[in-house]
């Protein structure tokens, strides 16, 4: 590998590593590769060889060697389109999607609570699709990067997450007149101990520029903004954009 083709694949590994949350020896176990050999590399003490990127590649699931689109060769999208697989949907037919959005559900821990967040949609360039990326919540450690699924077929919207294997899972339906978005979050959440339980709720997603002084974390009753709040959790199933059976 040359040396600009080493620095380009160095860099890759760091943003991986910063956005996943990974320490090194965490992605040294995942790649089957041992700590001094990825630090070596990452320094530039010695070079990435081949086996090496092509080990680290399949532990991230990414290319690190070109277009960072986190997907088998192939299914990228091209310039302005899309995945096939992610609906084929062209960046200017869905610009409207784009930008910052509160995210308000149920809280989890406490149903009378309401728990909201920020979840930013923006079009990937480099791989040709929207991402969405979560912040500004309580629980930082479990912040959500994925991939915005649009096909035609079903006229839903699906933020996905991929975590090596493990899924979670947002379908919302087509905006309101305001660009409100209703549907439903499936995910896990955190029990006693190490235990997971699957859990579901109903989600809305406000465009965060129309909430002026938006109450951000775990809102209680009583509290500032828990009424519009509510109000808007109630519509989602009130106004069928959500079904639940048992």
């Amino acid at each position: 590998m040359t040396d600009i083709d080493a620095d380009l694949v160095s860099q890759k590994i760091r943003e991986e590593i910063a956005r996943r949350r990974l320490s090194r020896q965490q992605l040294a176990d995942m790649a089957k590769i041992s700590l001094s050999t990825l630090e070596k590399a990452l320094t530039g003490k010695r070079a990435f060889t081949l086996s090496t990127v092509i080990r680290i590649e399949e532990a991230l699931s990414t290319s690190l060697r070109g277009k960072n689109t986190g997907v088998p060769a192939g299914m990228e999208g091209s310039g302005e389109l899309a995945p096939f697989y992610l609906g084929s949907y062209s960046h200017e037919g869905i610009k409207w999607i784009e930008g910052q959005y509160l995210t308000i559900r149920p809280s989890f821990s406490n149903p009378d609570d309401v728990y909201s967040y920020i979840i930013t949609i923006r079009w990937n360039d480099d791989a040709s699709y929207l991402e969405f990326a979560e912040t500004s919540r309580e629980d930082a450690n479990f912040e959500q990067t994925g991939r915005v699924s649009m096909p035609n077929l079903s006229g839903h919207i699906y933020l996905v997450t991929n975590d090596n294997g493990q899924y979670r899972l947002m379908v919302l339906g087509r905006p309101t007149i305001d660009g409100t978005l209703f549907g439903l979050l499936t995910t896990l959440q955190v029990g006693h101990g190490s235990q997971l339980v699957p859990v579901s709720s109903p989600v809305a997603l406000v465009k965060y520029n129309r909430m002026a002084g938006a109450a951000i974390g775990s809102v209680k009753p009583g509290m500032p903004h828990y009424d519009s709040y509510r109000s808007l959790i109630d519509s989602a199933l009130a106004k069928d954009y959500v079904r639940f059976h048992s």
